[in-house]
């Protein structure tokens, strides 16, 4: 799912993208809110009105308690509607937030692995809450402290044109000035607060990396080293935090003394005119309050436009990352993969890393359905290349990969994976319970299946002796279990999965002999009858595979059943009896 074509044309654009799906609720906020800027106007008016009638010398009840009913009822209205905006926010802005999450993360999820490779998870994952929560912030700013002040200097400055046209035209062209000034001044600070949104998701993503690898840090005892190299960039975000912070209060002392200079000039202007005699004491009043109201509404403006720029700058920033195009997408006539056995191919496959570092050249495999293939050679061969580019993790740089006949860059990549299970040497388990990681394989996996699978991992004995057997929390990525039991929990996973290819990254390469020789059991049971590739760490686990392939820099350069390798006296065999020497010495 790609986010909103208004994503790239700014985070006004982004953000009004979300209001316009509930643009009902937020007009009723809206209105609600000007109304009640209305009503607090008023009532300066009100209070205008009753000085004046109160002035007179003899007033009737109608006109006291009419002066008397006016003021209240504008009191009231003013209460009541502020409490109608809040009470349909807390639906229409929340909802903006909500939606803005999960569009983040379905675009986020469907970018290619390169874009992962170069960014801090812990960096997106949290730009993903710093987007919601600006455009929350942004909603509510807007809605409590920068639309009703701006609505209540121009209903000021209305009001006081019934006093003196004169004195309205002056403050509006005054107005207009000094905003266009704050309005420069603000947009001169853009890069500073964008600068400081940059820096401090890049420590969000520091902590998250460091905190994550906290094993790491204290086995080199590197505590201090992190700890000085943290300091550092929280140092810069530092800098960048007050050189943002001094740009707005700049803008916010300009507009202090401005406003009040226009201020003390109305209020004397006024009393010029009542001594004149041209305005009533209630007028007097009124430009007092008014102009009262003018110079807290401007500075609460100018202080609201100042913050919003910063939270602006903070989803500007998040989108600008969250949202770039994806690498990989399916071709617009994609079909769903169609189920064949599982035959694999590379025709004439090339493919280099961004670096420019080339893997393959030209490669040609092909493996039938239900043939059970090891790739073996050198680090650095092009192994786990080949499994990457069957999962189309990346697009090959020339020619095709093939799954069952079936040009993988033309069917839906979610059909994809459900064709391929991967049990890996790194697993990847969430920080939930064993139960709803085995579930992952397979969601709607009945209790009979996920006990079959766990039966043929040989899962069942350490599950039943687990705190809360199915239901305990293995920790994250499943530190409370062993290697050996998360290579199992895979397995089982893999067997719910029930795809008719399977990839084993050298699955059993960092476990002792007991526990390989348990997994090896359960990983016969799980890739029989179906189509296997295999990176294996020892050779003599390909024993029974019915091809064993030699890559030698992106090049096969030996290709046949164990039996047939070790007779030709090859590389495979060289590699193959230095492991056995290796092992009974050992």
């Amino acid at each position: 799912m790609s986010l909103p074509r208004s994503a790239a044309r700014g985070p006004v654009h982004f953000l009004m993208f979300y209001i316009r799906r509930r643009w009902r609720s937020h007009l009723v906020v809206l209105l609600a809110v000007l109304a009640a800027v209305g009503c607090s106007i008023g009532a300066q008016y009100g209070v205008k009105n009753l000085v004046d009638v109160l002035a007179s010398r003899k007033p009737t009840d109608v006109q006291l308690w009419s002066a008397v009913a006016l003021l209240l009822a504008l009191v009231a209205g003013d209460n009541l509607l502020w409490r109608l905006a809040g009470w349909v926010s807390t639906y229409a802005f929340v909802a903006v937030g909500g939606d803005i999450r999960i569009d983040l993360f379905h675009h986020l999820s469907g970018h290619g692995t390169r874009y992962f490779s170069d960014r801090f998870p812990g960096a997106l994952a949290g730009r993903i809450t710093t987007a919601a929560t600006a455009a929350w912030t942004i909603q509510s700013s807007l809605t409590w402290t920068t639309i009703p002040p701006a609505a209540a200097c121009i209903a000021a400055v209305i009001v006081l044109g019934t006093i003196d046209w004169q004195m309205t035209l002056v403050l509006v062209a005054i107005v207009s000035i000094l905003a266009g000034i704050i309005a420069r001044l603000a947009a001169g600070g853009h890069h500073l607060h964008a600068r400081f949104a940059g820096r401090a998701a890049a420590v969000t993503g520091d902590l998250t990396d460091v905190v994550s690898n906290i094993g790491l840090v204290r086995a080199f005892g590197a505590t201090l080293r992190e700890r000085e190299r943290l300091s550092a960039k929280i140092r810069h975000e530092m800098t960048a935090q007050r050189r943002s912070l001094r740009s707005l209060e700049r803008v916010r002392l300009f507009h202090a003394v401005s406003v009040f200079v226009v201020t003390a000039g109305v209020l004397v202007w006024a009393v010029t005119l009542w001594r004149a005699g041209r305005i009533s004491t209630g007028d007097v009043v009124l430009t007092t309050t008014l102009g009262f109201t003018v110079l807290h509404a401007s500075r609460d403006l100018a202080m609201a436009l100042v913050d919003l720029l910063q939270h602006f700058a903070k989803l500007g920033e998040a989108v600008r990352v969250l949202g770039l195009p994806h690498e990989m997408i399916d071709a617009s006539d994609a079909k769903p993969l169609i189920n064949l056995g599982g035959s694999v191919t590379f025709e004439r496959v090339s493919f280099a890393y961004p670096d420019g570092q080339v893997v393959l050249q030209d490669f040609e495999l092909h493996i039938p359905a239900g043939q059970k293939v090891g790739l073996v050679g050198k680090s650095g061969a092009g192994k786990s290349t080949i499994l990457a580019l069957l999962q189309r993790l990346y697009d090959p740089t020339a020619g095709r990969v093939m799954l069952d006949e079936q040009d993988i860059a033309r069917v839906t990549q979610d059909s994809l994976r459900r064709a391929i299970a991967v049990v890996a040497q790194d697993i990847s388990l969430f920080h939930r319970s064993v139960l709803e990681n085995l579930r992952y394989g397979k969601p709607d996996a009945t209790d009979e299946e996920i006990y079959q699978a766990t039966e043929a991992a040989h899962c069942t004995e350490f599950i039943n002796r687990l705190p809360q057997g199915f239901n305990t929390i293995v920790g994250e990525r499943g530190v409370k279990l062993s290697g050996g039991q998360r290579q199992r929990l895979a397995i089982a996973r893999a067997f719910l999965r029930d795809a008719p290819v399977v990839l084993l990254d050298e699955a059993t390469s960092s476990l002792d002999t007991e526990s390989e020789q348990s997994i090896q059991e359960a990983l016969m049971r799980l890739v029989k009858g179906r189509t296997v590739i295999a990176i294996a760490h020892r050779l003599s686990t390909l024993d029974s595979f019915d091809r064993i392939i030699v890559l030698d820099r992106g090049h096969i350069v030996e290709d046949g059943s164990s039996a047939e390798l070790l007779e030709r006296k090859g590389i495979y065999s060289r590699m193959y009896l230095r492991q056995l020497a290796a092992a009974s010495l050992s």
